[in-house]
């Protein structure tokens, strides 16, 4: 029986005169051009995710209100903890979403390939490879999002990221590095799904006569837009029940009961606290992120 051999990862390429050069394997590219995507957007859009917690964990106030604007809570972080306290947290947001980005898309490409065979998905395919790309990546990056929630809430005093993993591994186990988890992955993975068919389905309308050249980055970027808002107003309930089961593992150690704190304590509004911020920070940073991938894989001579 004949084996087919697998593409290694690095492949040699005969450039001429007996020598090779090596060539990295497409879902290398793709990993590369992904995580370059994601520090792009990470750094630029970090405050937004910080505003975000702040105001998924706000506390009552002496009047019992838990309603704080994003632009008075703006102002808050700015006076109490200068400027550069809207970025607190960016070196978690760096090591999870850099890896966290490429791995997505690195998954995404190789499941294209292996079952598109080249042809566009449809509706249904785009939401299932959407979904299993960011399942994958989701797992793999679980105890950095973690700790990038904590830090952002500023409950937190972890010296380092390596500090924060041996203090949560050792007073909470190796569940509390994967706490919220499934709730994580319920916001993820259906956001990723809904992105991916919504982006895939526009932008099959917008270039399908054919746009100029210099139009594409513009319509890909608009697209994206239109995506993300969409696919963060479906998926903010679970991003809200992440937050609360990551910043307290002991208290609600299964969604249910999360979801019955929020509910008696902020009332059903609670499901949609901190959307601005974040429809605003996964809209621009996803839009953006599809935007730079796009243009690094075209310019690499793959298409993505």
């Amino acid at each position: 029986m004949i084996q087919k051999s697998r593409p290694a990862l690095l492949q040699p390429q005969d450039v001429g005169d007996g020598v090779d050069t090596l060539v990295l394997h497409p879902v290398i590219k793709a990993f590369l051009c992904g995580s370059i995507s994601g520090t792009c957007s990470t750094l630029l859009f970090q405050p937004l995710d910080l505003l975000k917690t702040r105001m998924q964990t706000l506390q009552p106030s002496a009047h019992g209100s838990r309603r704080v604007g994003v632009l008075a809570l703006l102002r808050t972080v700015v006076r109490t903890e200068s400027v550069l306290g809207l970025w607190s947290g960016m070196s978690a947001s760096i090591v999870r979403c850099v890896p966290g980005i490429g791995i997505y898309f690195g998954t995404l490409y190789s499941l294209k390939q292996y079952f598109l065979r080249g042809h566009p998905p449809t509706a249904l395919e785009s939401v299932i490879l959407g979904v299993g790309s960011r399942s994958v990546a989701g797992v793999c990056v679980s105890p950095i999002t973690v700790i990038k929630t904590r830090y952002e809430s500023g409950r937190y005093g972890y010296g380092s990221i390596y500090a924060a993993l041996r203090s949560i591994y050792r007073s909470e186990g190796h569940r509390g590095l994967f706490s919220g988890l499934t709730a994580t992955l319920l916001r993820d993975a259906p956001f990723s799904g809904i992105y991916l068919m919504f982006y895939n389905q526009t932008k099959n309308i917008m270039t399908h006569d054919q746009p100029d050249a210099v139009l594409i980055p513009v319509v890909n970027f608009g697209c994206g837009l239109f995506a993300g808002v969409l696919a963060s107003l479906v998926t903010q309930p679970a991003d809200v029940i992440k937050t609360h089961m990551q910043l307290s593992p002991m208290r609600f150690r299964w969604i249910g009961q999360a979801v019955t704190f929020i509910f008696k304590d902020y009332g059903l509004r609670g499901f949609f606290q901190g959307g601005v911020p974040r429809a605003l920070r996964r809209t621009l940073m996803a839009a953006m992120a599809w935007t730079v991938y796009e243009e690094m894989m075209a310019k690499m001579g793959l298409k993505s």
